[in-house]
């Protein structure tokens, strides 16, 4: 029997399983310049064509100089040179010798070690340097990488710090997948766009312009197809032509029980619908299913509902269709700094913010309005508190939190 024609509340970890075990294989592929791969995935594994760093290098400014030189109580030694960064120097240094030596030059031969400048003491040609330990301040050939060892898994959501060990390491071009291509469809007769004039009844189609950045985002395409009337035959022919033109569907609205809502029945007329009722908060009316071969995923018609349902249910899916491997954000323990006391038959999503406390540690406080149909509680806060079902938080407690940064 299907979960929503059983009136039963389907979890949200196995939705979220069922979504990952049906999601498509990743789009085709391509190769891009390191500028153009913000937050693509890897199709293949990224080996470094050279060890890096590609020599012994100095972490300061400072001295270069062998360790054994230097008497335990510290002593002189003699400046024999001197090294920026960007020269190199094949002089060997001789015992007794020290050379003036920039961040990120090359270690002349024979030196093993580095003090820096502000514990040595010049002397005309002659500098004090204190004791010190052999290889202080060194950056060692290959420390980072060597040559050959794997810089990127495949499957890997590329971020900036992604993209700098790449260009580190000299790789210019990465092979990734293409972006998702998502249509976006509303869903509504009372929706109108930011600017027209509204008419009694009438509201602003706000998760036409959420759901959208978020998309964009999390690196999909985004295919907008506007507003689809309230009317089946309507309905219908907007999702059979998107279903040509994309990948996967996504709509906003029109996916509760209201006998005004056509368009769970247009989605089983072309195609299929695999579940119908989540047991979350906000967001019980989320749906997944296909149109004419296509994955679709209805979010409700609520704003807050819209917004958590797509970072915590939709885009894990999202993602794993775009060849990524890591999907689910992992929630940090923080104290409660609230109390929760009424018991729910669905996980629930808070929208809270972190305080640090006297002792260090977070707090996390609620907004005071956690209905579904506002976003202000989530512009104010940091990210979300998870209440599972049937439990209560007191004050003091730990409690699952996940940033909004985790959904970036």
């Amino acid at each position: 029997m299907n979960v929503c024609d059983s009136g039963d509340l389907l979890p949200v970890e196995q939705a979220i399983d069922q979504l990952l075990a049906q999601a498509p294989s990743p789009p085709s592929t391509e190769v891009v310049p390191l500028a153009q791969a913000l937050g693509r995935v890897t199709a293949e594994e990224v080996f470094s064509p050279l060890d890096l760093p590609g020599w012994d290098n100095s972490a300061m400014d400072g001295y270069a100089l062998r360790a054994f030189d230097v008497p335990e109580q510290g002593g002189y030694l003699v400046l024999a040179g001197r090294i920026a960064a960007g020269q190199c120097s094949d002089v060997p240094l001789l015992a007794g010798q020290t050379v003036r030596i920039f961040t990120g030059a090359p270690l002349p031969p024979g030196a093993d070690s580095v003090v820096p400048q502000e514990r040595c003491r010049v002397y005309g040609e002659r500098i004090w340097c204190p004791p010190l330990r052999l290889g202080e301040h060194v950056r060692k050939r290959g420390e980072e990488l060597q040559r050959g060892q794997r810089v990127m898994s495949a499957g890997k959501r590329l971020r900036a710090q992604d993209i700098g060990l790449l260009a580190a390491a000299g790789i210019p071009r990465v092979k990734v997948y293409r972006p998702l291509r998502v249509c976006l469809l509303s869903s509504g007769d009372e929706l109108r766009e930011p600017g027209e004039p509204l008419a009694r009844g009438q509201i602003y189609n706000s998760n036409r312009h959420l759901v959208a950045a978020l998309l964009r985002g999390w690196g999909v395409e985004v295919l907008d197809y506007g507003v689809m009337a309230d009317a089946l035959a309507t309905s219908r022919d907007a999702l059979l032509l998107a279903s040509s033109e994309c990948d996967l569907l996504l709509t906003t609205g029109g996916v509760s029980v209201g006998e005004e809502d056509h368009l769970k029945q247009a989605i089983q007329a072309l195609g299929s619908v695999a579940f119908w009722r989540l047991a979350i908060q906000p967001g019980k009316p989320l749906a997944f299913g296909a149109v004419a071969g296509k994955p679709w995923i209805g979010l409700p018609g609520n704003p807050s509902a819209a917004l958590v349902t797509a970072m915590v249910v939709v885009r894990p899916f999202l993602l794993r269709a775009q060849g990524a491997e890591r999907v689910l954000p992992v929630p940090i323990s923080v104290v409660a700094g609230f109390e929760w006391l009424k018991p729910n038959k669905r996980r629930q999503y808070l929208r809270a913010r972190l305080n640090p406390g006297v002792d260090g540690q977070l707090r996390a406080v609620l907004h005071p309005q956690q209905s579904s149909a506002m976003l202000t509680a989530a512009c104010w806060a940091d990210g979300l508190v998870i209440v599972e079902r049937e439990q209560q938080v007191l004050k003091g407690a730990p409690v699952p939190f996940l940033s909004f940064a985790d959904f970036a």
